[in-house]
């Protein structure tokens, strides 16, 4: 083969190899792009479940379907039906009189004959919830011995609340367990109980004999409610260095009709009239069934006398 016959050869093989390699370069492009569709096409389908599992699920919490998110979602609306339960109905009263003023002349003239300026106001850190005022009497007859008086008489206000309930039942509870402290005092003799009438909501007088050092006392406290307000009356008079022992009943008598006072003051501290009282006011049926009575005023005018 001559030169020129090859180097013909050689130009058209190397032409051949250039279209040859061209259209492998091409094959090979088309297989990249292949290769590189085929696998963005698990990718974009990867993509695709998991934003509409996404959506899925999202629309499942929000449609109220029944997973977790539903259930979150349940709990909170429970929460919302509780709190729209009906509310504690509001107390009645929001104030309390002025303890060392709810008695008249006449029937502290009645109740400590000798001591009617003698009112001192307890302390109290909220006057709204809580007063108190005491009295005391002494009247000595020289060798005919002296007559003995202490009054007290005390306020305790309850506001309605959310957890505890409204201030009315909480005030039966009270009264309820003032009644049991004054039934169950350290020494009483002779105790009795008896309904009050006329006097607020519910009303009870106890009374008793107790003896000390002093002489032989003769108690009476009288425990009365007027919706969320509980009164607490407590007199008691001894017959000292040869007196002669008062009369229960009289003592009685006149302690029950400052307690319908002490109720009626409550009303006209809070600017109505006295709310009318029970045809006969009764003590509280659960009385017997309280638990760890609160400590009696009694056992406090013990003390002071």
């Amino acid at each position: 083969m001559s030169e020129g016959t090859m180097q013909r050869v050689a130009v058209q093989s190397d032409d051949q190899r250039a279209r040859n390699g061209r259209k492998a370069q091409r094959r090979a492009g088309r297989l990249r792009r292949g290769l590189v569709c085929a696998a963005a096409v698990p990718a974009v389908a990867l993509f695709a479940t998991a934003c509409s599992s996404g959506s899925d699920a999202a629309a499942q919490g929000t449609g109220g379907g029944s997973d977790s998110s539903s259930s979150a979602a349940g709990s909170t609306d429970t929460g919302g039906s509780s709190a729209a339960s009906p509310e504690v109905q509001a107390a009645k009263y929001a104030k309390l009189p002025k303890p060392c003023a709810v008695l008249s002349q006449k029937t502290l003239t009645s109740l400590v004959p000798k001591g009617v300026k003698s009112g001192k106001e307890g302390t109290s850190d909220d006057v709204a919830t809580r007063g108190s005022c005491s009295w005391s009497s002494l009247d000595s007859n020289g060798v005919k011995g002296s007559q003995f008086r202490w009054l007290n008489i005390s306020f305790l206000r309850f506001d309605s609340d959310a957890g505890r309930g409204s201030g009315e039942k909480q005030a039966e509870a009270y009264y309820t367990s003032q009644v049991q402290g004054a039934q169950s005092v350290a020494g009483a003799k002779n105790t009795k109980s008896v309904p009050v009438s006329g006097a607020g909501d519910q009303a009870t007088a106890v009374r008793y004999d107790l003896k000390k050092k002093e002489g032989a006392f003769k108690q009476q406290t009288v425990v009365a409610r007027v919706a969320n307000v509980v009164v607490t009356l407590d007199y008691n008079g001894a017959g000292l260095a040869g007196g002669k022992a008062p009369d229960a009943d009289a003592l009685t008598k006149a302690a029950e009709k400052a307690a319908a006072e002490a109720v009626g003051s409550v009303a006209t501290a809070n600017g109505a009239a006295p709310a009318p009282s029970s045809p006969a006011a009764t003590p509280s049926k659960s009385a017997s069934k309280s638990a760890s009575p609160s400590p009696s005023p009694s056992k406090s005018s013990a003390k002071k006398s």
